[in-house]
This record gives structure tokens, C-alpha cells and sequence, in this order.
């Protein structure tokens, strides 16, 4: 039998943290596109004229900021009270190759990132054995560094029926696709990639390509193949486009999604499914396919991993004929492969208004509910480890958290300070941080900060 120590490190390994693993879509803030009507949309207004004239020629340039301030005001781990700041600049730049360069219907993009900050979660809220299973600053993660995020042309054909992008992106950019509005990662982007180690999203970009196709104007079908290369998110390969040789495999999604119209008010609703073919660690068996929480032995390797996700999104009600105010719904729903993924499921709903009170029609107000649960087979596997190693006490260094499911909430209320600025102040609560009864229930006051330049 493997020693007490080293059976510890397998399970970090197995039950390793999501939230390092998910904060791969947060802080995706993407800026409507310039209008040279409305220059007061961005902070810097028209640079005296130049901006218009860039714009007339094919150039969209923007600085997004996002900032996210939180601290424990009850519960979590550690019972320190100290507040952690995180926040990314994005620099982005959109042309429109059919002015630049008479392409038709072409477009290019590039943005780079910077993160930086800390993470109250990692710090003060999760059993650092385990970790949590999302995070109170979604904009924290993939490494607080510059990176490379987006570099991608984009190509329309049949009369813009049939849509092809290449470059280098992240899948939450158009698949399992979800606004950013709330600051817990449980609301935030794509929760796809909150949950699969192989999914890429924000910051991080990696090689890929996908083809839409428009069979009406409310209906499209995408596909799309998304290349697997741990070494994108290391710190030193930010701006590195050649990590071919550190390839695991690919993601390979697929999407319909259909945007009625329900009594004249917008929806969206997405179905899709992903496998992904990199090799990829058993969460319950050895190599001989025996419980590795018993044997010690190394975890058996399976050739893929699979998963599908349900997303919708519905207005509700309009405010006097003005469908940018009123009630909407949302939800979210994503299920994975029990043998190899930590998590198996997640659920989220939620509600948002905007533009409750005349005075203010353009401020939004949200409530979000959702569930994350840990792979039952996670759970024997760390039972059985404490059981071989006679250890019961949660406060032995050497006790492996036992983990069933977390359940985070969030209200927050947008301050629409000007069409380029919204402050969101925000109320948290995470019930079982990390999936572990033990952690005491956290309440988490928030600020979240974004910004178009």
C-alpha cells in the first residue's frame, strides 16, 4: 500500500480544485460595437474625430475593465475577514475586412488580456484540500498574467446563411454561450467549462475552427473543433502559437440554438453536447479497475470524455411597449461523464429586470440560484481513502474532505452610472463550499465594476 502521504497527493490530483479548473470563462466583457451616433458609449467618446474616421474605415478599437471586489462577512475556512481584489483589462481590436480590404463579409479580431488580483474563494472560503466548486470573483483565474485571447478571422458565405470562423479562441465564445452580468462564476459565461478540465474558454485561446450554419433566421446548427493543449495555460505561453508539439486531443462540440420571438419579446435557447478525445483519469478506478481509493495504484485511463448542456434564456414582460426594460428568465443545465469528470451535474436558474423603476430604466437587477454536484464514484473514492488510512477526524491534516454538492446564490443590483460604466454591488451565499458539509456556509459581500473605454 502507497504511504498516507502519497495517497493524499492521487486524490488532489483526482478531486483536483475547480476553482482552478473553472475560471476559464470568466470576465468576458464584450463592448457593443462603436457608433459613431452615440460616441458618449465609451469613455474616450470619438478622440476628437479619429475614432468616427477609424470606425468609417473598417477599425473598432475598445479598452474593456472589469474589477471585482469581495470579502466574508460570515463563514467559509478561514475566518480572516479580509477583502480580495481582481480585475482584467482587454484591449480588442474588430475590422471590417470589406471596408479594409473589399473582402465581403469578412471580419478579423484580436484582443489581449491582463489579469491580476486575488481570489477570496481560493483564499478564505474552500477547505484548500478540496477547493471550491466555483468562485465569488468570476473575473479571477487561468493565471494573472497578458494573454493572447482572441486572434480569429471570420468568413460569410450564401448571403451570410453560412458563417466560418478559424484562429485562435475559446469555445464559450459561441458554444454553451451565456452573458456575464452577475459576479459569481456560478452565473457567469459558459458553465461548461466551469466543469471540464479539457474546455477552454476567457481568457485562454487555442487553435480551432466552427462552422455555422443559418437554416432560418431564428434557427442555426454549429460545430466545432477546438485543439487540447495543457501548455496554453501556462504563464509563459500567453502569446506562444506554436504548442502543436504539447497537443492531448480535441474538443468537438456541437449546438442548435433557437431565438423566437414570444409575444414580441426576445428569447434563446441552446442545446448541445461535446466529447472531447483526450485521454483522461478515472475518478473511481485503478489501472486494473479496481477502487483506486483502496489500492493506492494509479488511476485508469479513459480515451474521451463526453457531455451536453441545455441553456435558456426568455423575456418575459416589456415596461410600456419597451422591450429593453422588463422581467426576463434564464437557466442553465449541463450534465458530464461519470467516469472521468468530478462534477457530474449542475443546475442554475435565475431572474433578471431591467429597468424596474422609471427613474432609473436602464439599472438591472438579478437573482441567480444554482447547484454544482460532485460524482457520487468522487465521493466513495474519498471515503475509502480516510477508511484506509484510520482516519475519521475532519481536522487530521490528513483527512480527505468528503464531497456532495454546493449550492451557490447572488443578487445584485446594476447601477447604470453612464453608458459606459455600470457598478454592480452584490450579496452572496454558498452553502457546503467545495461540496464539504464541514466548511461553515459563507455569506460574501461583493462589487463588481464594468467598463468600456
Amino acid at each position: 500500500m502507497n504511504s498516507k502521504k502519497a495517497r493524499f497527493a492521487s486524490s488532489a490530483r483526482l478531486s483536483l480544485p475547480l476553482s482552478l479548473i473553472a475560471l476559464s470563462l470568466a470576465g468576458a466583457v464584450h463592448a457593443d460595437p462603436y457608433d459613431p451616433a452615440h460616441p458618449e458609449a465609451r469613455a474616450t467618446g470619438d478622440w476628437g474625430g479619429l475614432r468616427n474616421e477609424l470606425f468609417n474605415d473598417g477599425f473598432d478599437f475598445s479598452l474593456e475593465y472589469v474589477g471585482e471586489a469581495a470579502t466574508v462577512m460570515s463563514g467559509g475556512y478561514d475566518k480572516d475577514k479580509t477583502a480580495r481584489y481582481a480585475d482584467q483589462f482587454a484591449l480588442g481590436m474588430d475590422v471590417d475586412l470589406q471596408k479594409v480590404l473589399g473582402w465581403h463579409d469578412a471580419e478579423f479580431k484580436l484582443a489581449v488580456t491582463e489579469r491580476s488580483g486575488r481570489n477570496i474563494t481560493n483564499d478564505r472560503i474552500g477547505d484548500p484540500r478540496v477547493g471550491t466548486l466555483s468562485s465569488s470573483q468570476e473575473v479571477y483565474g487561468r493565471g494573472q498574467t497578458y494573454r493572447l485571447t482572441q486572434m480569429w478571422y471570420k468568413q460569410k458565405f450564401l448571403d451570410g446563411a453560412l458563417d466560418i470562423k478559424f484562429g485562435r479562441f475559446g469555445e464559450g465564445e459561441d458554444f454553451n454561450s451565456f452573458p456575464c452580468d452577475f459576479q459569481n462564476l456560478s452565473f457567469c459565461g459558459s458553465q461548461v467549462g466551469n466543469y471540464v478540465n479539457t474546455w477552454y474558454n476567457w481568457p485562454v485561446s487555442q487553435w480551432a475552427a466552427r462552422i455555422k450554419y443559418n437554416i432560418t433566421p431564428e434557427f442555426y446548427a454549429q460545430i466545432g473543433a477546438y485543439a487540447y493543449n495543457p501548455s496554453n495555460l501556462e504563464t509563459g505561453n500567453g502569446f506562444e502559437l506554436n504548442t502543436s508539439s504539447g497537443n492531448k486531443g480535441a474538443v468537438l462540440p456541437v449546438e442548435v440554438v433557437w431565438s423566437p420571438k414570444v409575444n414580441g419579446l426576445p428569447g434563446e435557447y441552446r442545446l448541445g453536447y461535446y466529447k472531447s478525445t483526450a485521454n483522461a483519469s478515472d475518478v473511481y478506478k485503478d489501472v486494473n479497475g479496481n477502487p483506486q481509493g483502496q489500492t493506492g495504484l494509479a488511476a485508469k485511463s479513459d480515451g474521451s470524455k463526453h457531455g451536453w448542456w441545455v441553456v435558456a434564456q426568455q423575456q418575459l414582460t416589456s415596461v410600456g411597449g419597451d422591450t429593453s426594460r422588463g422581467l426576463s428568465v434564464f437557466s442553465n443545465v449541463t450534465v458530464h461523464d461519470k467516469a472521468t469528470n468530478v462534477v457530474d451535474n449542475y443546475q442554475q436558474v435565475g431572474l433578471v429586470y431591467k429597468g424596474l423603476m422609471d427613474s432609473r430604466p436602464k439599472d438591472d437587477i438579478g437573482v441567480g440560484i444554482a447547484r454544482i454536484h460532485v460524482n457520487d464514484d468522487v465521493r466513495r473514492r474519498e471515503e475509502q481513502i480516510n477508511s484506509e488510512n484510520g482516519i475519521t477526524d475532519y481536522d487530521d491534516p490528513s483527512f480527505v474532505p468528503v464531497q456532495h454538492s454546493e449550492y451557490n446564490a447572488e443578487i445584485y443590483y446594476g447601477v447604470h452610472v453612464t453608458d459606459w460604466l455600470t457598478v454592480r454591488p452584490n450579496l452572496q451565499y454558498t452553502k457546503h463550499p467545495g461540496g464539504v458539509d464541514e466548511v461553515q456556509n459563507a455569506f460574501v459581500a461583493g462589487l463588481k465594476i464594468q467598463s468600456v473605454f
